[in-house]
């Protein structure tokens, strides 16, 4: 089982500023901008002449969710986007390349005559992130670049909200709903990552829409499940989410993360856990289910569950750029294991019913924490390793999703 994926191919270039930067170039301080290619030219200069740059690796919502789920499950994922046909030492494209795990399938790129993307990560120092984009080529993925087989067998197809944020005529839209065509012909979950509240408080309505008419799973943080729903405490933003979807992650920051979804009536399951108090009274009750597509379930009840920070979180975080790419890797290993379960041992008691995941709400949860933390506890986006073995103390439900 693998999984697909579309994505803007970039380098992320993170760099620690003083404010009066952000001011100069015209950057809105905690926005996302796109800047041409002279101006991206013109600062990256700067930031190497002064030192500023931290470091500086592939980037791309959808490329760290591939190249962190192949080294978590140890499987191949394909990347589907655009790559310059000309890469030289030092590029972008050469960066790209070096700091993408070799068990994602690069094989269908579509190659460009430019470079690919560049975005910057500003960091001021009370820690606030502001972003300036460079384009590139990247949104020159034609829909006939779309191969139809890579959707045989796959777990899912990972989108972004970036991938419909496009200049007029770009063909990248386009491909993107090729894509989600494709899938939905071969049964294949779509799972849309929404990347930033600026994108989604552009046009809350038609996100709703999208994610209603096409998207199963969707992964958020508080801010952009604030814009897309309008509440900003995460637990109703995820439940109000699933009006328009099938399963929600939501990471929230120092409150932790939470999933929710649907399962049916008679295979739901009660916590052994304390039941906790929140917007939704006692919302962890029966956070022991596994999920289920809602058009699948035949008397769906909701099902919603929550984890405070790993260890309480790092005590220094260098950068949360890539946490939640980091959690959403461990909901699709589960789900691809699932799959693979599921096809290999079809007898299975565990497949009694057609669940998105191979273990309960409660221990994606803690998988996706785990793996989010790896990520705040170093530099890069990307995990740069494996996660240690399995630790004491854990329940006897299955914590890792093999």
């Amino acid at each position: 089982m693998h999984v697909v994926g579309i994505d803007q191919t970039l380098v992320d270039i993170d760099a620690r500023v003083p404010e009066e930067l952000l001011v100069r170039y015209g950057l809105p301080k905690g926005g996302s901008t796109i800047i041409e290619s002279d101006v991206a030219a013109e600062l990256y200069a700067e930031l190497l002449a002064e030192r500023l740059i931290s470091y500086e690796f592939a980037g791309g919502t959808v490329g760290n969710t591939l190249h962190n789920y192949s080294l978590l499950a140890d499987d191949p994922s394909i990347l589907l986007g655009v790559m310059s046909e000309n890469i030289r030492l030092g590029t972008s494209g050469y960066r790209y390349l070096s700091n993408t795990s070799s068990r994602v399938n690069l094989d269908h790129l579509q190659p460009v005559d430019g470079p690919i993307g560049r975005c910057f990560a500003l960091v001021t120092p009370d820690g606030e992130r502001s972003f300036a984009i460079s384009a590139g080529s990247m949104n020159q993925l034609r829909p006939e670049s779309i191969p139809p087989q890579v959707f045989d067998n796959a777990s899912a197809l990972v989108l972004s909200a970036y991938l419909l944020r496009c200049k007029p005529g770009e063909p990248m839209p386009d491909a993107t709903l090729r894509a989600i065509e494709l899938a939905k012909e071969h049964g294949v979950p779509v799972v849309l990552t929404l990347g930033t509240r600026f994108v989604i408080e552009e046009r809350p309505a038609f996100w709703r829409e999208f994610i209603s008419r096409h998207v199963d799973v969707l992964a958020m943080n508080e801010e952009e499940g604030e814009a897309l729903t309008g509440a900003s405490e995460p637990l109703i933003a995820c439940d109000r989410a699933l009006e328009f979807t099938s399963l929600v992650l939501c990471t929230a920051g120092p409150v932790g993360l939470y999933l929710a979804g649907f399962t049916d009536d008679e295979v739901k399951r009660a916590t052994r856990y304390p039941l906790l108090p929140g917007a939704i009274p006692e919302f962890n009750r029966h956070e022991f289910s596994r999920p289920i597509l809602r058009s699948r379930c035949q008397n769906p009840v909701r099902v919603y569950a929550h984890i405070a920070p790993y260890h309480g979180g790092p005590t220094k975080i260098t950068s949360t750029n890539g946490a939640g790419d980091a959690a959403l890797s461990a909901l699709l290993h589960d789900m691809s294991a699932n799959r693979y379960h599921r096809a290999t041992v079809p007898n299975s008691a565990k497949h009694v019913r057609d669940f998105l995941t191979y273990s309960s709400m409660s221990q994606v949860c803690r998988y996706a924490n785990r793996v989010s933390y790896e990520v705040l506890v170093q530099a890069s986006p990307r995990l740069t390793r494996g996660l240690p073995e399995r630790e004491e103390g854990l329940d006897d439900e299955k914590y890792w999703a093999m």
